[in-house]
């Protein structure tokens, strides 16, 4: 009497690794699609876009992986963002009318932040997402000691991404406070200077050098005037004290730009798109909503050549009246 026994289709050991191969790669891709629904949570919604009495402001990054990348903005409409009448009452109850007078000026302004982290790939955004929510909320505690984001908060910022990231991964950045007045300062961690276009001159308006005054790159060296300077060490030194620049828009129609290196650098095989092509665009547009303007940089942009990096740009227009 005889037994047959059926056996299953045998696994080689190279199946076993292809298969183990796909498992993780499957893991990774999981992996980096969590990663980007988080981080998308983080860029600005149309809602978010500040709202300055006399200016109409619009922004949008291009990422070049067409996700996430390098490039960062933030909006902080304080109004929007922050209960001032409840920071103002609780300023003048503890006696400190200083501190209540800047919150209330703080509704004639909002603050915009354009970084760009050093990279452009997806996994880049982390370092944008530590800055983004180290900003915030640095932001919050700015309002409540001083009444207003000074520019410690900065300084404090450089010394801590100094101490947790290498200077191969270095953020450029700008962080400026567009005022009702037609006024805009700003300061600037070796981040490309803000364009101003002249609606009264039609054309860009040279900046002084004094007005344009920047430090090097966000985490590259310690700040020396951050009050724990002394517990940095850093072979390159330590960099000088953050300077707030002041530019205003003077007349109506007045627009100006904020963007990152991957404008200002972006070319063909024959000529670069800054400042020739891009100050003819903004001429031709020069009529049209902040967002239709963006809209039409972004366009014209691509038809001059393929990008080659992460590009951000911000237009602050000033309205008639």
């Amino acid at each position: 009497m005889s037994s047959t026994v059926t056996k299953g289709p045998r696994v080689t050991n190279d199946e076993s690794t292809q298969e183990s191969v796909v498992r993780h790669v499957r893991e990774l891709e999981s992996e980096l699609e969590n990663f980007h629904e988080i981080a998308r949570h983080l860029m600005p919604e149309p809602g978010d876009l500040p709202h300055v009495g006399g200016f109409d402001i619009h922004g949008e990054t291009m990422p070049l992986s067409g996700v996430l990348g390098g490039d960062h903005l933030i909006y902080l409409d304080f109004k929007q963002r922050f209960d001032l009448d409840a920071r103002i009452a609780r300023a003048l109850a503890q006696d400190r009318p200083e501190i209540a007078a800047n919150l209330s000026d703080c509704r004639r302004r909002a603050g915009i932040v354009l970084a760009d982290v050093a990279g452009h790939r997806s996994t880049d955004a982390m370092l944008a997402a530590m800055l983004h929510q180290a900003f915030v909320l640095g932001a919050g505690y700015e309002l409540d000691i001083f009444g207003e984001v000074t520019k410690n908060l900065f300084e404090n910022l450089n010394t801590r991404f100094h101490k947790s990231s290498t200077v191969r991964k270095f953020i450029t950045m700008i962080y400026g406070e567009i005022i009702e007045d037609g006024r805009f300062r700003f300061i600037s961690a070796a981040h490309p200077a803000p364009v101003l276009f002249s609606r009264r001159h039609d054309r860009f308006m040279a900046a002084k050098p004094e007005d344009t005054l920047t430090c090097p790159p966000l985490g590259t060296m310690p700040s020396r005037y951050e009050i724990d300077s002394t517990r940095s060490e850093s072979v390159l030194g330590f960099k000088g004290e953050f300077a707030i620049n002041e530019w205003k828009l003077e007349g109506a129609g007045d627009i100006l730009l904020l963007c990152t290196d991957g404008l200002i650098e972006h070319e063909n095989d024959t000529e670069s798109y800054f400042p020739k092509r891009l100050e003819s665009r903004v001429r031709g547009l020069k009529d049209r909503s902040a967002a239709e303007i963006v809209t039409g940089i972004k366009e014209d942009l691509v038809a001059f050549a393929d990008p080659d990096d992460d590009i951000s740009l911000v237009v602050i227009k000033r309205n008639a009246g």
